[in-house]
């Protein structure tokens, strides 16, 4: 089944299931970056996953945190390689789990879900951890601050080294709301937001912003400017009437809080008609 549209049915009904498969929605994902993908390809990645948590020592389970940190680090930062480089932020298939396992090279956020799925699969207490500019995954008791970071092929992490983190990246202190635990769609958000960060200065990839844009939207949770963001797309991509449109249901829904707003996007939308003649 590779029908796009068979694929975003899934996307969605899995995003809306009341306890989203993590994974899942990695995958498809991918399927719906990459048309040659297959269902043997989802469940090969699945099996992939599986076959990863298996080798994990038995005498990890029931372990403490810090025995889990070690225990995934040997396994799948030394042994099997899994770690990301700079060159990984300029290529796509850095945000696609099926290609970062194939690979071993990812997105933070992606060598995390697999670091998650892994120990979540041979019974490790894990979690993700959005730090500003940097995902790294957390073990234990979110008090304990047992992070690694699977970036850096799974470095044992402290919560002032989470500290320097967030000071390097954004030059301000760590918060305390930076430090809950991630769930699963915002950690799918997170991911499409990056795809299309990486599409945005790449007009001639348009499509794949159009189709992050799109998965997004049906999140059951998402930011209302996406749908303006989504029109945008539509008639950057000369989709005048149907872009138009979405701009006007948005000042619509704007309309109330800012009039301004509204009134400038609707011009925008008259605009995109223009273009039709």
């Amino acid at each position: 089944m590779s029908d796009v549209t068979d694929w975003r049915r899934e996307f969605a009904q899995e995003a809306r299931a009341r306890r989203p498969d993590l994974a899942r929605l990695c995958l498809l994902i991918g399927a719906e970056a990459d048309p040659a993908v297959t269902r043997h390809d989802l469940d090969s990645a699945e099996i992939e996953l599986d076959r990863l948590a298996g080798l994990l020592p038995y005498r990890t389970r029931g372990a403490g945190a810090d025995a889990w940190v070690a225990a995934l680090e040997e396994l799948l930062g030394r042994e099997c390689g899994f770690q990301g480089v700079p060159a990984d932020y300029q290529r796509l298939d850095s945000s696609l789990l099926h290609e970062v396992l194939r690979r071993r090279r990812g997105l933070p956020i992606l060598l995390s879900v697999v670091w998650m799925e892994v120990a979540r699969r041979a019974g490790a207490p894990v979690y993700g951890l959005g730090l500003p500019g940097h995902f790294v995954v957390g073990f234990g008791d979110p008090a304990e601050q047992v992070f690694a970071d699977p970036f850096a092929g799974g470095r044992a992490m402290t919560g002032v080294d989470a500290e320097l983190l967030v000071a390097g990246a954004t030059g301000a202190p760590l918060e305390p709301s930076m430090l809950r635990p991630a769930d699963s769609l915002e950690i799918v958000q997170r991911i499409l937001n990056n795809i299309r960060a990486w599409a945005s200065p790449r007009p001639e990839r348009s499509e794949v912003a159009l189709w992050a844009v799109e998965l997004s939207l049906l999140l059951p949770s998402h930011p209302a400017r996406l749908r303006y963001e989504h029109a945008e797309l539509l008639v950057q991509r000369g989709e005048f009437q149907a872009g138009a449109a979405e701009m006007e249901a948005y000042a619509t829904i704007v309309a109330a809080v800012e009039p301004s707003a509204a009134a400038s996007i609707r011009h925008r939308a008259q605009a995109a008609r223009a273009l039709l003649n």
